[in-house]
Parts: structure tokens; sequence; C-alpha cells
């Protein structure tokens, strides 16, 4: 069991109490890497969660001051940086990825509220320039109200702080369901929250169990004004049909298919290091790593003899040792899945160049896939048309820049996208032509806190970061004054 000082509690969070589920429920938290049984968390029943609803909407009635708000946002930057290193630990031991990778996970988590801090001035009320109609007009911006924030597991406090930070922002009060595989990394920041920021009853509050009760009841609840998710496609569709009736908000990050393109003209080691960095952070599991890698037929050899030597000297294991470079898929069938996409690639003719090998498990906690990379790609193949998540890159060599493009955009998903040249007439070109949000030229870097993120097409709508990220989670009001 894990032993932390963050994690005094392993119950719910709610109107400023740690709450244990009435039915004496609970769910198990286990490590990927070793199977180890971490801990039992409390499984709330629905009563609870609307217990957590009536809380928060309890908290807007007394609204906070943009004083206030900048000392929140400003504590939990802080608190966040300070516990970096256990935050870390804590991730590490239930997600998989390396310790370094979590660490750095607080860091990132701690931009987004250092940014919105800020820039709370985004919300203070303003004058148009303009008098239609004879009449002095403001637009205020007002809380949106309750919101259900609901985040995955790829990214246990990055996720959540790109929402809480917005919400604490426009003054909102939230309730947070983390994911069933990674709640204990949740649970130590709402300790700090707790603890140390000392955040008012009812403005944050934490629900864990069955997902699809607790998203129905926030889904379905009149008094959730916005819900915000971080998911796969098919999970957002669901929570469209069902937030219909109530035409509730929705900000939606749904799945990737990210394409990686290497022109001829690139450099190449820039290109090679960025697939890496790019490709195998969190393990692979992330919606924004590059999916299909697409490279120039002329310098495919080049690039890919720097790919495979950089890809043999990554390090897979147990991510709490501190040279670990690569740790397990989270579950069992996110180890099969990539399992299946390299098999289902070489039967289709690509040809294995590094890795591969991998074995049926039969353990459900995870399992270490070796970091591939498969030549020889088409995309009749299934890591093609489907997201995998996991350490696999698999190359489809191209001829022309027009050709790039369409197999780029031949996807519903519309999240990242990256291009590598040092031609700035045909970057400008691909960016514009990509049907990506994120494009990246250059560089495999994800998303930033002063920056907004997020998916279109198939890939979702609303923002994160930056200050469209903000706005998600506020109502511009507009008042005109007559004489």
């Amino acid at each position: 069991m894990i032993d932390s000082p963050l994690l005094p509690h392993l119950d719910a969070y709610i109107d400023g109490r740690w709450t244990a589920a009435a039915s004496g429920k609970t769910f198990k938290v286990i490590n990927p890497a070793t199977g180890d049984h971490l801990a039992d968390v409390a499984s709330l029943g629905h009563d609870e969660v609307l217990s957590a609803i009536t809380a928060a909407k309890q908290a807007l009635r007394t609204p906070s001051t943009f004083e206030q708000r900048h000392a929140w946002l400003t504590g939990i930057a802080q608190a966040l940086r300070e516990h970096r290193e256990e935050i870390g630990r804590i991730l590490t031991l239930e997600h998989g990825k390396p310790w370094k990778e979590g660490a750095g996970e607080a860091d990132y988590a701690a931009g987004f509220f250092a940014y919105c801090a800020e820039h709370l001035d985004l919300l203070k009320p303003r004058k148009l320039a303009e008098k239609p109609r004879g009449c002095e007009w403001t637009v205020q911006y007002r809380p949106a109200g309750v919101v259900g924030l609901i985040v995955p597991w790829n990214f246990p406090i990055g996720m959540i702080a790109k929402k809480l930070s917005s919400a604490i922002a426009a003054d909102c009060a939230s309730v947070i369901k983390p994911a069933s595989k990674t709640p204990l990394t949740m649970l130590a920041l709402f300790t700090l929250l707790d603890r140390v920021v000392k955040l008012p009853a009812g403005r944050a509050n934490l629900v864990m169990g069955s997902a699809g009760m607790i998203g129905d009841a926030l889904l379905t609840h009149p008094d959730v004004a916005v819900v915000s998710f971080t998911g796969s496609t098919e999970v957002g569709r669901e929570l469209i049909e069902k937030s219909a009736p109530l035409v509730k908000r929705l900000t939606l990050e749904l799945g990737g298919n990210a394409p990686f393109i290497v022109y001829e003209d690139a450099d190449l080691d820039h290109a090679a290091d960025q697939l890496m960095a790019s490709k195998f952070r969190g393990n692979g599991q992330t919606c924004v790593c590059a999916n299909r890698v697409y490279v120039q037929r002329s310098v495919a050899d080049a690039y890919l003899e720097k790919v495979v030597a950089r890809v043999r000297k990554l390090k897979l294991g147990n991510g709490i040792e501190t040279d670990t470079d690569i740790g397990p898929l989270v579950d069992r069938a996110g180890y099969e899945k990539v399992r299946f996409h390299v098999e289902d690639a070489l039967a289709k003719g690509a040809t294995l160049l590094v890795g591969g090998g991998a074995k049926p498990i039969d353990t459900e906690w995870g399992g270490f896939h070796p970091p591939t990379v498969v030549r020889g790609v088409t995309h009749d193949m299934a890591c093609c048309k489907e997201e995998t998540f996991g350490p696999l890159v698999p190359v489809i060599e191209f001829d022309t820049e027009a050709q790039v493009l369409d197999m780029a955009n031949d996807t519903e998903f519309g999240l990242a996208a990256y291009v590598f040249t040092r031609d700035e007439a045909r970057a400008q070109r691909s960016i514009m032509a990509l049907q990506f949000q994120h494009v990246g030229w250059n560089t495999g870097s994800g998303p930033t806190p002063e920056a907004p993120f997020g998916g279109i097409k198939q890939s979702g709508f609303g923002r994160e970061g930056g200050a469209e990220g903000i706005y998600e989670f506020a109502e511009a009001q507009t008042v005109p004054r007559g004489a």
C-alpha cells in the first residue's frame, strides 16, 4: 500500500470535508509496473454526487474578488512546485510514466494556475469605445456556474490543472471526477487545496466512482452549467447526446491521430530528437504524440537510421527507477492494442526495424511493450486508422507535398500535427492545409498554458489554455446604459 504525506485521506472531498462513501464501497488502485495494490479509494453513490453539486451551487452564493482568486491560483501553483517530487512519485506509482516525467507534469500543471493568476484582467469589465443607439455599453464576465470536470488517466495532474485553473479564474465552483486508474494524484492535489491553499468549502469538490453514473449526474443536473471532458471520441459523442435535453455547454478534448511530417530539407537530427520527445512521452500514451510518421522518400533511409539508433538506447522499466525512459502501458487492454497494431502492420507488409516481439499477457494491470519502429506502413493498417496510444512508430514514405498533406488529413481527428522543413513557404502551405488545431513547425511540442489548445473535427470543441481557456467558464454579459 502506498504511504505518502500527501495522502492522509482516500475519501471524496465534498463541501470542504473528507467524505467516505455512505455504502462503504471502495475500488482498488493498482501499480501498472508491478501489480502492487496501492490503495482502496472511496466509490461514491448517486446521492453523494448530488451533494457535491449542491455544495458547489451553495459556494457560488458568495462571489470571490479578483484578489482572492489571484491568491488561490498562485497558492496552488506554489504548492505544486514545492511538492513536485512527491506528486511525481505518486503519479508514477499509479500511472507508470517515469518519475522525472511525473515531477515535470507537476511543473506543467503549476503553469496553468500561474497563467490564470497573471491574466485575471481578461475577466474585468470593459466599456465599448463606440456608443451604439446613444448608450454606454459594458461587457462584463460572470461565472458560468457549477462546472463538472472529468479528466483522463494519462495526465492525472496536468489535465485537471487545465480545467480547474480556468474555472477558479472565472469564479466557478467545480465537481471533479478523476479517472479510476489514477485518482491518487488528484487526492494529493485536494490535500494541498485543503491544507495549504484553504480553498473555501464547496469551491472544489472531488467525487470518485462509476464514470457512467457520475457523468450522467453532471450532464442531467440543471444546476451544472458546463461539463468539460477529456477522453475518447466515443465517450464524447455520448456526452453530446446526454447533454442535449438541457442544452448544456460542453468543452470536449477527444481522440487524436497526429501526423508527423519530415520533408527532405528538414534538419534530420533535430527531427529525430523531436520525434523521440513527442512519441515516447508518457510511455506513448498521449493524445498529441506522433501517431503516424511521414518521411519523404529521398531521406527515409538516413532519417530512420537516426531514429532507430535513438530508440535502441531507450531503457524500458519501472518508472520509479531514475534511469527509466519508458514505463508500462497502463493496463492489459492498452498493451494488447499496441501489440495488435504491430502484428497487424507486419502481417500486411510492414518491416520491423527495432522492437516488436511482444507476447500476450494475462495480467490486468499493465505490460511493458518494447519501443518499436516499423517501416512500409500503409493507410489500411490499424496503426494508421486508429490512435495507438503506445510506443510504436509507424513510418510511411511519401514523394510529394500534395501527397503527404492528403494522407495526413485522411482521418476524422484534428487535434495535433507536426511539420519539419527549413522552407518557410512550404511550412506555411502545410500548416494552412493541415486540418488540425495544433500544428508544430520544427518542434514536437504539445500544449502550453499560455496558448489555446483543443480539437477540431471529431477531436472535439472548446479550448483549454490561454485566454480562450478562461472564457470557456465565463458568460459574457452585455449591459447597455441609456442616458
